[in-house]
């Protein structure tokens, strides 16, 4: 709103003019004018301010991130009625469709039932909601490259992609990638005193909805074949998988500003699921779909008819069919420590076609 008006402004970082400016006396007045001598003297701390683009993304995470926290609610209002009245549900999932359809079909006393069938109107309501928004998110997301660049991570779908580009904005504004995990919150705490050095847990400051989506994401990273999964299982077995989580995303942080400040996909993403995010994002933010099968008066393959599976591209294919840069070659130092892990003939893979067996699990849970 002052932006039109003025020529330039500052938003001060309140925790570190505090710092500054403890005054005992303190009114309006007061802080106008240490504000105006602090900016005066180029001492006063100010913070980076989102584009256009940037608080735009920021708004549709914040209304994503409150309707789940609706949906949290009244899910939860669910299975206390039930605990309430000892009631046992006898499919797994409560909220699949047969468990939906047997909470409908429930028995209970007057007061239990009213508040059910309330409590499921507002569930119908959110989930609804939540259906609309999503090709909102996809359509402010295909236009942006760089949403499709870090969904080439693994767990990293649009939803983790736009949260972490509205919370980081723009990524030039960090001189590496620990310091953005830093402004996450994601850097372990230090606390030094003379000789003595203590490190604790992470300092959980910056975008809180943006982390708990990265340790979200950090979970699909266990079984990964790639070295994210290797890191993952190392770290897990010495210390515990919690611990191994929260590296996971922090390192995840690490890794999506260096694909950002140098314009490349992740070089370890398997091909079949990062085709099929990157297909749905397409689907969901333009409503175009690219033909398939086999044009017509083609003959059929060799094998047709044998259930070999289906053929799957290799990465690079995937990212040229995207649109999205190729991946750099392979360092010297990189390879050493593909070799050091095990991992060589994995990324030998990437590089060729395969064929995908029917009832094949996806390994990065995206």
């Amino acid at each position: 709103m002052l932006a039109p008006f003025v020529k330039r402004v500052v938003v001060s970082n309140p925790l570190r003019t505090r710092a500054i400016a403890e005054a005992k006396v303190k009114t309006d007045k007061v802080d106008a004018l240490v504000l105006a001598q602090l900016l005066r003297a180029d001492f006063l701390p100010d913070v980076w301010r989102p584009d256009g683009h940037t608080r735009e993304l920021r708004h549709l995470t914040t209304r994503r991130a409150t309707l789940v926290s609706d949906r949290t609610r009244v899910k939860n209002r669910l299975h206390a009625v039930l605990h309430q009245r000892l009631i046992h549900c006898p499919v797994k999932d409560l909220f699949s469709k047969q468990g939906l359809a047997w909470l409908r079909a429930l028995e209970l006393d007057a007061h239990g039932r009213a508040t059910l069938a309330s409590d499921l109107t507002l569930l119908d309501s959110i989930e609804a909601e939540l259906a609309a928004l999503m090709p909102t998110i996809a359509g402010a997301a295909w236009p942006d490259e760089r949403v499709r660049l870090l969904m080439t991570l693994p767990g990293v779908d649009v939803t983790v992609a736009v949260a972490l580009l509205g919370a980081i904005g723009d990524v030039s504004r960090f001189r590496d990638g620990d310091a953005a995990a830093s402004y996450l919150g994601l850097a372990p705490s230090t606390r030094q005193s003379a000789d003595n050095t203590y490190h604790g847990r992470i300092t959980k400051q910056g975008n809180a909805h943006a982390r708990w989506l990265l340790v979200q994401a950090a979970q699909h990273v266990a079984n990964h074949p790639g070295p994210l999964g290797n890191f993952f299982r190392k770290l897990a077995h010495r210390k515990s998988r919690n611990v191994a989580i929260v590296a996971v995303a922090r390192k995840l942080v690490v890794i999506a500003w260096h694909m950002l400040k140098k314009n490349e996909p992740y070089r370890y993403a398997l091909p079949a699921s990062t085709k099929a995010k990157l297909s749905r994002l397409r689907v969901a933010g333009t409503k175009q779909r690219r033909p398939g099968g086999t044009p017509k008066g083609t003959a059929r393959p060799v094998h047709h008819g044998e259930r070999l599976g289906r053929n799957v591209p290799s990465l690079d294919q995937v990212l040229a069919s995207e649109s999205l840069p190729a991946r750099a070659p392979l360092a010297a130092g990189e390879l050493r420590q593909l070799a050091a892990a095990g991992l060589t003939a994995f990324a030998d893979e990437l590089r060729h076609q395969s064929r995908r067996k029917k009832k094949q699990q996806r390994d990065d849970g995206a």
